[in-house]
């Protein structure tokens, strides 16, 4: 056997310093790894450090339910929408959602194209402000309304709502008619700047 290509009995000695080192930086790596996801996990079991504000006004649905599980016939849209839905007759507060739907629409600007403002109603609308949103709001959608359909994901909530709606039909916030346009603007504006959908 050659001496030249013959391997080494033993390895070279590691000094304990060197020794103590390594581990100490395995154990670093793993802590930076896999911490972060324990303290995850501890977070989310015993509901603690979890932030209590939320950055949106309305009312999140997070159930996957769409505008046709709200009752919503004929409903097209593929872009995100302000939808008000009218289960009773159109009052003051219905007509002031109508227009706060239209004004939100306007205040996107540049982004005016990725949305649309809409209106679904139970009821036939009295004829002379029917006539009147045929000839102020040409861009209105105008949609019928299923009760019993609505009354379910709808539940307690009283006289029009107003429902941001994304371009695959999911519903995404509700407000009612105390609700605040520059609330809903903000709110449509974070939404189209996340979005990678409309």
């Amino acid at each position: 056997m050659n001496p030249a290509t013959a391997l080494p009995d033993a390895l070279p000695a590691v000094p304990p310093g060197q020794r103590l080192r390594g581990r100490l930086q395995l154990i670093l790596i793993l802590a930076v790894v896999i911490g972060p996801m324990i303290l995850a996990s501890a977070m989310y079991q015993w509901r603690f450090w979890v932030p209590e504000t939320r950055s949106y006004h309305g009312e999140l649905i997070g159930t996957g339910q769409t505008r046709v599980d709200l009752g919503v016939v004929g409903a097209e849209e593929s872009r995100w929408q302000l939808l008000v839905t009218v289960p009773d007759v159109c009052d003051a507060a219905c007509k002031e959602l109508i227009f706060l739907a239209r004004q939100i629409h306007i205040g996107l600007n540049r982004d005016t194209a990725r949305a649309s403002h809409a209106l679904a109603s139970a009821q036939p609308l009295a004829p002379d402000y029917d006539a009147e949103l045929h000839r102020e709001y040409p861009q209105l959608s105008r949609y019928q309304l299923q009760l019993p359909a609505y009354g379910e994901i709808a539940g307690e909530a009283k006289g029009a709502q107003l429902w941001i709606v994304d371009p695959r039909g999911n519903l995404v916030l509700r407000y009612d008619a105390t609700s605040k346009g520059k609330a809903i603007l903000n709110d449509l504006r974070h939404l189209l700047k996340i979005s990678q959908i409309g």
